[in-house]
């Protein structure tokens, strides 16, 4: 085939296949814009440390002026284009306001990523630092862009939370949906091929490893035969739990319990009661809690 030939088969194919052309729409959020907010977030957050030369201390004022204007100005426009697909009807004045919000929790949220970086510390004897965590453990990146992002999707804000989780994702390859609440020290050990959904909850002072995924079971459908959205899908862990490399947990009525521990390649739908622990012996999943033993079949049927 000729260049031209090229040419007019794939103009022939945005007039005719629709659903992937995007033409005459509004401007959208730029993924290139969007990778250097999340870096510069990054910065702020972690001050000194992504530098190409050290930062004094009395340099911090100046360097901080920038930097804020800098995430300000791109914040506000990425904000008023995902704003304008939603078809907001101030984008502009909303854009403004939802950036500043955003802006006044970056000190909570710093308060928050602090004590992931020190759950990561305690959490790995191979750690031999706090820097060697900020710098070197994707389990920050991925989890501070997610608590940006997470301010963002409670404020309302569309399509940019998701791609700013998923620089992190590309970066690290951890899929933390923005819409999931998570608490304080949270630590993502190895840090790949974890998945949480939208409307999972995590409280504090959970650790999980590689592969975990808090998902969910099916997608409730529509009369049209259509993913009912905006209902609670993937469970729910309590505080002080440990779930080791590529347990899945799935569904919205699923609740674990604090002091919780969920052994590798546990397949979970039920309930855990607080202080217990789920591992397979041979073909059975042995759940144990100190007042009971109780034990499922791979086939789903439980027997006490």
């Amino acid at each position: 085939m000729t260049p031209a030939t090229i040419k007019q088969a794939l103009l022939d194919s945005y007039a005719r296949d629709g659903g992937i052309n995007h033409l005459d729409g509004v401007n959208l959020p730029s993924q290139d814009r969007v990778a250097e907010l999340a870096r510069d977030f990054m910065h702020v957050l972690f001050p000194g440390y992504f530098e190409s030369t050290s930062l004094a201390k009395d340099a911090v004022p100046a360097w901080l002026d920038q930097k804020l204007a800098k995430i300000d100005q791109r914040l506000v426009t990425e904000i008023e284009k995902s704003l304008l697909f939603a078809r907001d009807p101030a984008p502009a004045a909303n854009a403004r306001q939802l950036a500043t919000a955003l802006l006044a929790r970056l000190p909570e949220i710093r308060r928050i990523v602090q004590t992931d970086v020190q759950a990561a510390y305690n959490g790995d004897p191979a750690a031999r630092s706090v820097e060697e965590i900020i710098l070197a453990y994707p389990c920050v990146l991925a989890i501070s862009l997610q608590r940006i992002a997470h301010v963002l999707y409670s404020l309302g804000v569309p399509l940019l939370p998701r791609m700013l989780t998923e620089y992190g994702h590309e970066r690290t390859g951890v899929d933390l949906h923005p819409g999931a609440r998570i608490g304080t020290h949270f630590f993502i050990d190895h840090c790949v091929g974890v998945v949480i959904g939208e409307t999972a909850t995590i409280g504090n002072h959970v650790k999980l490893y590689q592969g975990v995924t808090l998902g969910a079971k099916s997608f409730e459908l529509d009369g049209a035969g259509n993913p009912v959205k905006g209902v609670k899908r993937h469970p729910d862990i309590g505080d002080h739990v440990t779930i080791y490399a590529h347990a899945t947990i799935l569904g919205g009525e699923t609740r674990i319990g604090e002091h919780c521990v969920i052994g590798g390649n546990v397949w979970l739908l039920q309930s855990m009661p607080a202080h217990s622990t789920a591992a397979y012996k041979g073909d059975d999943l042995i759940i144990r809690t100190r007042r009971a033993t109780a034990t499922t079949r791979g086939d789903g049927d439980w027997a006490i």
